[in-house]
């Protein structure tokens, strides 16, 4: 065998092996959480008179669990198909600045345009956070393929969840499907402030669960982007003040 082609072999063989690690990576405490918000889910989807085909495929398409949310509430109040899209892509607006965080970190001079493209698909709270926390101890040319190990394995092993519980949803008081749905913005607060890399981000966070109750009565239906706006705003400058005053010392 030519040097070239055991190369070729042993780089087949580390980005297998790291997306069998990005596999692992995944039956952890967060995914465990997330299994138990999709068991949640389920029982939602299948209360409002969605099939098991329609939510099944709306979990490996839509994926972000809140965007399901807002698109079965869509479907419950009768909402066209373009406002129902429409709604869907706004509560999706905020994954965009993780997209921007973690694509960076994946990509090489070498890495191809579509590859993030796909991966890009995979973004949610759970898989981001998994991957930031672990990406330090990846080699950079391997990341997309751990990343793809992440993001593949959350979605289809909750597709899976979602078709089995909503096959037993009769089964399961609503009390508990309601707990286990909750599960889920519990852990998105925990994960997040513990995946803060700078101060403000804790900040930011403070300020909007102060704020977040006050714009409830002061802006109904506008709360949550007044809220975020207020408190990420006074987290920047408070940041950026911060910064200056290390600066000059």
């Amino acid at each position: 065998m030519s040097e070239n082609a055991t190369a070729e072999s042993s780089s087949e063989e580390s980005h297998f092996a790291w997306y069998l690690r990005g596999v692992r990576r995944c039956f952890s405490i967060p995914g465990l959480v997330l299994v138990s918000a999709f068991i949640g889910f389920a029982g939602l989807a299948r209360e409002a008179g969605l099939t098991l085909p329609q939510t099944v495929f709306m979990t490996g398409v839509v994926w972000a669990l809140p965007a399901q949310v807002v698109l079965v509430g869509a479907v419950l109040a009768g909402n066209s198909l373009i406002a129902a899209a429409f709604a869907v892509a706004l509560s999706s607006v905020r994954l965009a600045p993780m997209v921007v965080a973690l694509t960076p970190e994946m990509r090489t001079p070498g890495t191809r345009k579509w590859v993030l493209y796909v991966l890009s698909h995979f973004v949610a709270i759970t898989s981001w956070v998994l991957a930031m926390e672990s990406f330090r101890h990846v080699p950079r040319h391997l990341r997309t393929a751990y990343y793809t190990g992440i993001g593949s394995t959350l979605i289809l092993v909750n597709m899976g969840v979602v078709a089995t519980v909503f096959l037993l949803a009769e089964s399961l008081p609503v009390q508990v499907t309601a707990a286990l749905f909750f599960l889920t913005p519990i852990y998105f607060l925990t994960s997040l402030w513990g995946s803060a890399r700078e101060r403000a981000g804790h900040v930011a966070m403070i300020l909007g669960l102060a704020s977040g109750p006050v714009f409830h009565i002061v802006l109904p239906g506008f709360d949550l982007l007044a809220a975020g706006g207020v408190a990420g705003g006074a987290a920047y400058i408070w940041h950026r003040s911060r910064v200056k005053r290390e600066m000059g010392k």
